[in-house]
Order: C-alpha cells, then structure tokens, then sequence
C-alpha cells in the first residue's frame, strides 16, 4: 500500500478516509468555522483542514460524491479536480449547487471523494499527420445511443 503524507492544518479536521474495505475513493470532509450556505447555480470554496504530499508521478483526484449529486444536485464544476504532486497547500473543494434551494455545508460533512492515482508526464512528437484508424475523426456521439448488437 502506497504510504501518503498528511498535515493536519486544523485541530477539528478529519482526514480523508475510506468508507468500505473496497472503495475506490476516501470521503473528504468540509472543515469549517461556521456553515457555508451554497446558493442555487453558485460556487464555494469549502477547506478541508489538511494539506498532503504526494509522492511524484502521482496526484489526487477530487470527485462528486453520488448522493450529494442525485438528492441535493451538489457536485463539483471542476471533476475530476487535480492535485499535483508539487502542491503543498490546503486541499478545498469547490462546490456547485445545480439545484433550486440553498445547500447548507456544516462543519465534517463529506463532500467530496478523492482517489488517488498514477499519472506520467509525456513529451509530444509534433508530426505532419497521424496514422489512419476505423473510427478516424468520430466523437462526440458518433456512434448513436441504441444498443450495440
């Protein structure tokens, strides 16, 4: 198991962690003074009281968490957030309400999930055109939305 650091920046913060034994991402916590109120189609910057370094040729991912999403339409704009490996600050988390009433963040509510995972930087070889494929140039919806038979 991959061993990561962690500061505490507040006495009251709770460090990320895993739910279930098989879980892919650690529940990440709001650390706040007071609760923050997130109006409908608005941001806010929510701290988590804890900074992490990570080891390099790493980062961490912040993401949605999935009941958040479907019973408050909370979510994050940026998903997944990174987190670079050089980067020494508090983790925060920005949240947007895509619903129609005020999402009211309380002090250790989880928020966000963050996973973990290996990343490589790549160097590019500019070329004058690339090697012909089946799919070529289709994206964005292409290949219909019925089922493949």
């Amino acid at each position: 198991m991959l061993n990561i650091k962690i500061v505490r920046l507040h006495p009251l913060a709770t460090l990320p962690a895993y739910a279930t034994a098989h879980a892919a991402g650690m529940d990440v916590a709001a650390c706040l003074e007071a609760p923050v109120s997130v109006a409908p189609f608005s941001t806010a910057l929510i701290p988590t009281g804890f900074a992490l370094e990570l080891p390099i040729g790493y980062e961490a991912q912040l993401r949605p968490r999935s009941g958040l999403a479907l019973r408050s339409m909370i979510s994050l704009p940026n998903t997944p957030a990174t987190i670079d490996a050089d980067y020494r600050g508090e983790v925060k988390v920005i949240l947007i309400n895509y619903g129609k009433e005020p999402f009211m963040v309380q002090h250790g509510d989880r928020i966000a999930q963050m996973v973990i995972a290996r990343v490589e930087q790549v160097q590019f070889e500019e070329v004058a055109e690339l090697s012909a494929t089946v799919r070529g140039e289709g994206g964005f919806g292409h290949t219909g939305i019925a089922s493949v038979q």
